[in-house]
């Protein structure tokens, strides 16, 4: 049988109280015994005490012991009258010797008392006459209890004892059964949770209860499950997109090749033009996925160092410039003389391409696209502000996901694979910069890129 985690936090909690119930009864039968019989010595002390000073006043009526030799009912008849008097000027304790006395003379010859030996470590008083002691008073040490009342008292006071543990325990038990499902309520909830979410049910949550360990294990554990939830769909949707960006090429391909099969089309340089166009597309399709898929590894190669960003955007620049010309798109710059960062001159080459064919893709023909760089107190910020057409807010907060293309006719010839930005975005936090997209005072599209460097700008 195996004991799961309730039963354990329960044994070990109860056993934890037993144990200092016990100890704490232990301590309080020691602490009443040694007590109580304290007690009875300190009684039978104040009662040696005085019958010493009675005996002394009839020792000096009578000159000698003769009237007590032999004699006992002289001293029981003096400690009767101890306790009938002690409520109103003894203040003795209750009635009763406790222990065994003995009255003997200076020589120590047994007067009054039990016929045994006299202990040796007896309680003595002694009793004076004309500045000599003539005889003592002696009591045995109540080592143990002798009188059947202290006895029964004793018995009595045992039973309320262990009556006090069994019902503390039943409590005890109760108390700390509740407590322990109590406690793991929570971490089975959890269990629970945590079970679903191995089972794939990306959906499961528990209740936060509390703000306590547990409280904030459970928080975040459900933003670990809206984590994976978040990312199974990212999952599907990546592969959906990729099944659709590679099904139209290769459904055109193959039907290129089937009309040359066929003999419906003939093996015409502008066929072949057509089929390359088609290859063309599959490998660029299949290198951006390769280049996403590294720099998601974080396996692309950076190879950093002291760059200038206005020569590599004036290198980006003058590769478009024709292909802008050709769509009546002017490009505007706003470049200082030089902007110096700490980073790989290919891969910022590569955003700087990635922006400018997202930028010649989306802006309207006879629109133009303004290019800045701007020192920041401690960094660089570069810009790509376009004309028309804009987008929506709820376009802008998605235009850096995979395959998400703002036109809605995906049509491959205007709005490519919709990779260029994931790739950008990656390639930014690679150098420890942060991309977003606002609106353009031109009606299009902001991208403003801000890298962590200090700058040696010197205007143009």
């Amino acid at each position: 049988m195996r004991i799961g985690i309730t039963g354990k936090l329960f044994m070990a909690i109860f056993a934890t109280c037993m144990l200092v119930l016990i100890t704490m009864h232990w301590g309080v039968r020691i602490s009443f015994e040694r007590g109580f019989i304290d007690y009875i010595k300190q009684s039978n002390e104040q009662r040696i005490t005085m019958l010493g000073d009675a005996l002394e006043e009839q020792y000096r009526l009578h000159g000698n012991w003769a009237f007590l030799r032999n004699n006992d009912q002289v001293v029981y008849r003096i400690v009767r009258s101890f306790e009938q008097n002690s409520d109103s000027s003894h203040n003795l304790p209750p009635k009763g010797w406790r222990s065994q006395f003995w009255i003997v003379d200076s020589q120590y010859r047994r007067l009054v008392g039990h016929s045994g030996p006299i202990p040796k470590e007896s309680t003595r008083h002694p009793i004076h006459y004309n500045n000599q002691i003539v005889g003592w008073v002696m009591a045995a040490p109540p080592e143990k209890l002798t009188r059947n009342a202290d006895i029964n008292f004793d018995r009595q006071q045992k039973r309320t004892s262990w009556l006090i543990v069994a019902l503390s325990t039943l409590l005890a038990a109760a108390v700390t059964w509740l407590l322990s499902r109590g406690l793991l309520a929570p971490v089975k909830r959890l269990v629970a949770g945590t079970h679903r979410l191995a089972a794939g049910d990306f959906s499961a949550r528990v209740a936060a209860s509390g703000q306590d360990e547990l409280g904030r294990l459970a928080q975040d554990f459900n933003h670990l499950a809206i984590s994976l939830e978040k990312n199974e769909q990212m999952r599907r949707a990546f592969m959906a997109d990729v099944s659709h960006e590679l099904r139209t090429p290769l459904a055109v391909l193959r039907g290129e090749l089937e009309a040359l099969q066929d003999g419906v089309r003939q093996p015409t340089p502008a066929s072949i033009s057509s089929l390359l166009a088609e290859v063309s597309t599959l490998t660029k399709l299949v290198d951006d996925l390769h280049q996403l898929s590294l720099s998601d590894l974080g396996a692309l190669a950076y190879r950093k160092s002291s760059v200038d960003c206005v020569h590599l955007v004036h290198i980006a620049v003058a590769a478009f410039r024709e292909r802008f010309h050709a769509k009546g798109l002017e490009i505007v710059t706003h470049l200082p003389e030089q902007a110096t960062l700490f980073g790989d001159a290919d891969r910022l080459n590569q955003l700087f391409n990635n922006l400018l064919e997202n930028s010649l893709r989306y802006t309207d023909a006879g629109g133009k696209l303004e290019i800045g760089i701007e020192p920041l107190p401690e960094g660089l910020r570069i810009y790509w502000q376009d004309s028309k057409p804009g987008v929506s807010d709820e376009q802008l907060a998605r235009i850096f996901e995979r395959f998400y293309r703002t036109e809605g006719s995906r049509n491959r010839a205007s709005g490519g694979a919709g990779l260029g930005l994931a790739i950008s975005q990656n390639i930014v936090e690679a150098h420890g910069g942060t991309i977003h997209a606002q609106h353009s005072p031109f009606g299009g599209v902001r991208i403003t890129v801000d890298f962590p460097v200090t700058l040696n700008n010197k205007a143009s």
